[in-house]
This record gives structure tokens, C-alpha cells and sequence, in this order.
């Protein structure tokens, strides 16, 4: 069949986005480092005033319940957590991405958000279970960047969407992922994998990007952590936080068990914790946008 999107047009699209704001590259980079330390993200955020005072507004917020006011930006990172406040400084900056409806795929405005949000949540836990020594932050970044394609990629998906389902239905192909490149001759992921390429991403998280729906066939290096975004994004659509129309039409890939210890049981911690997690920081995030 042929390809009915042009991929000029969509390196267009991904060449016109704005780029990424210094403390978004400078996040990226040291939750790629394995040595890093919470000191290393106190110093990204404290030099960034706009930053400085989400943090202090969230954590002093009426969701946290504290008692006495917090002022030093070290406790507050220190009490929220750095998955919370990698969360604030990514939205700060790529917010109207995140947050835009997604057409081609159906998708409410902020859904792409919210079921990045609870797959990072996910991811990260995911990664408690991990076989081997696995940094848990780096699969939390991994789970909330795995479907930045869907942005780019909606707006050109969306006259082909109606064929997909029909397409995944009718068993002419495996899941919604085969649904895009037969139809549209490239994926979500794919287009997700040029525009970490774009914002020069570090290669951990682009390789994640990429093989978030293959990750047996991702590089070795990269494969453990491609499983846990994986394995975030499968529990996001599990708890009904998907992105549209394409929840729950892709396929597991069994090769998890490799990695990661995650049986039945297992399942339902992580979707419990990530849950309790993804609740706290939507209320969070929402009142801290109400206030401003």
C-alpha cells in the first residue's frame, strides 16, 4: 500500500517546533547520569526564579497538607520528590504540547498529559522490579516522553484513523502500531524518535522513544528501559488513561519477564502506587495552575 502521509511533511513539522528551554536540556542530561543526585536538580531549578516558585507554591499547596510553610527550595524538592518536580519543570516548558486535543487519535485536550503522567508514575515503579541495577528516575522520564510523537503525528493521522481500528478488526494487521505504518507508512514512535533527535535528547531516552512498543528490538544497552516504558504505557491504558481511540489496541511484548519481576500480583502494586502517585500530582499540577 501506499504510504498516504508524507514523511517531508512531518520533518517539517518536527524542524518548525520550538526548541527546548536550557533547564529542560540540562534536566534531561543528568537524569541520564546514573551518579546524579538530588543536589543536581536543586541546582537546575534554583537559578530559574519562574521555577523556583511553582516548586514553593506546590509543595506549600492545600493537596500537601503541611503544617508550617516551606521555604527552602532543598526541602521542598526534598518533600515532594524528583519525579514530581522533573514533572513541573518538563510541563513548564512543554505544556501546550502536552496538552493539546489530539485529533487523530480522538483524544481530549490534556489526555496525552495525564497518560504520560501515570505511565512515567508507572515506568518508575516498573523499575523497583528490575533484575538488575536500573535507575528508577530515568525510566520515570522515559515513561513521560514515550509519546511525544503523538503530537506531531495527529494532526496528519487524523483522516486515516477511521481505517485503523477497522484495519486491526479485520486482522489485517496486529495492533494499532502496525495500523499506522501500513496506512501511514510511519508510527507515533517513530516521528517520536525524530523529535528527541531534534531536542537533542540523550540517546537512553530517544532509544526508549523509539522501541516503547518493540523494545525486544531495541539495542541491548537500551532494552531494559525501553520495557519499562513499555510496560508504563500498557499500565496507563490499563487504568483507563489513554489517548484516544488507540487504548489498549497494542500487544504486550512477554519479553519483560527478562528484566523485570512483574507477575499478577506485582501488577496491582504498581498500579496502586502509580495511581495514588498520578492523583497527587494532577491535584498538584491543577492547583498550581489555578492559582496563577
Amino acid at each position: 500500500m501506499e504510504p498516504k502521509i508524507s514523511s517531508e511533511e512531518v520533518r517539517q513539522a518536527i524542524d518548525n517546533l520550538p526548541m527546548l528551554s536550557p533547564n529542560v536540556s540540562r534536566l534531561l542530561q543528568v537524569m541520564a547520569n546514573e551518579d546524579y543526585e538530588l543536589d543536581d536538580v536543586v541546582n537546575i531549578v534554583k537559578y530559574d526564579a519562574s521555577l523556583t516558585a511553582k516548586v514553593l507554591k506546590m509543595v506549600n499547596s492545600p493537596v500537601f497538607g503541611l503544617l508550617n510553610p516551606v521555604t527552602s527550595l532543598d526541602r521542598a524538592i526534598s518533600y515532594l520528590g524528583k519525579w514530581i518536580v522533573v514533572s513541573i519543570i518538563l510541563s513548564d516548558n512543554t505544556g501546550d504540547l502536552f496538552s493539546q486535543p489530539l485529533e487523530g487519535y480522538e483524544g481530549q485536550q490534556d489526555a496525552l498529559w495525564r497518560h504520560d503522567l501515570f505511565a512515567a508514575f508507572s515506568s518508575g515503579e516498573v523499575a523497583r522490579l528490575a533484575k538488575q541495577d536500573f535507575e528508577a528516575e530515568l525510566a520515570f522520564t522515559a515513561g513521560l516522553l514515550h509519546d511525544i510523537g503523538k503530537f506531531v503525528f495527529s494532526p496528519f493521522w487524523k483522516q486515516l484513523a477511521p481505517e485503523a481500528l477497522g484495519y486491526i478488526k479485520e486482522g489485517n494487521v496486529s495492533d494499532y502500531l502496525q495500523a499506522e505504518r501500513t496506512l501511514a507508512g510511519l508510527d507515533h514512535a517513530q516521528v517520536g524518535y525524530e523529535m528527541a533527535r531534534h531536542w537533542d535528547f540523550p540517546e537512553p531516552l530517544q532509544q526508549a522513544i523509539l522501541y516503547h512498543h518493540t523494545p525486544m528490538q531495541a539495542p541491548e544497552e537500551y532494552r531494559a528501559l525501553a520495557f519499562a516504558a513499555h510496560l508504563g504505557d500498557m499500565c496507563a491504558m490499563m487504568a483507563g488513561c489513554d489517548t484516544g481511540n488507540d487504548g489498549m489496541q497494542y500487544q504486550l511484548d512477554a519479553g519483560y519477564a527478562e528484566y523485570f519481576d512483574v507477575n499478577s500480583k506485582t501488577l496491582a502494586q504498581i498500579l496502586m502506587e502509580a495511581e495514588a502517585q498520578f492523583q497527587k500530582a494532577v491535584s498538584s499540577l491543577s492547583f498550581e495552575e489555578e492559582v496563577d
